[in-house]
């Protein structure tokens, strides 16, 4: 099973595929960060960014896809531009006839890490650990997509793990 696990972002949005293998052996088959200029008009940007993810889909071929939810804090305008860039991810994985699942921030830490309220650097620290890797992208974004991505696969297993009663 490989997945596409989206951070979104208007100017940068982190993405990341992994492939689950025999044992339940995960591994990174590639991340990064699609960057937009912040120069450039909003909508520009967002074209940018799908183009950008219709070639991630062509190029590893996912099978499904999994975009974190935006975090609405104090900051709306944070969150409505985050919005704007979970539908275009969203978009270009319905292009795709992907399935595409979403997760709440808390939801991927609780599902990588067991704890809701992990620190970033808990997420990071696990999801290292859980790809065989010793490290991460710098951009936090992209470790972000990489996170996303491990949580729909623990959430895949435990719906069918309680698919079939237990």
């Amino acid at each position: 099973m490989r997945v596409l696990g989206v951070d979104p972002g208007t100017l940068n949005m982190g993405y990341g595929v992994i492939e689950e293998r025999s044992g339940s052996q995960i591994a990174m088959l590639t991340c990064g960060v699609l960057s937009a200029p912040q120069k450039m008009p909003v909508e520009e940007r967002l074209c940018t960014l799908y183009d950008g993810l219709l070639k991630i889909v062509t190029e590893f071929k996912p099978e499904e896809m999994a975009v974190e939810e935006p975090f609405v804090a104090n900051n709306a305008r944070s969150a409505l531009a985050i919005g704007r860039a979970q539908a275009v991810a969203i978009l270009a994985g319905a292009q795709a006839r992907l399935p595409v699942a979403r997760y709440m921030p808390t939801q991927v830490k609780q599902l990588v890490t067991s704890y809701g309220r992990s620190s970033k650097d808990q997420v990071q620290q696990v999801v290292k650990l859980q790809l065989g890797v010793m490290g991460l992208p710098e951009a936090s974004d992209a470790a972000d997509a990489l996170a996303v991505a491990i949580c729909h696969l623990n959430q895949r297993h435990l719906n069918q793990i309680l698919n079939r009663g237990y």
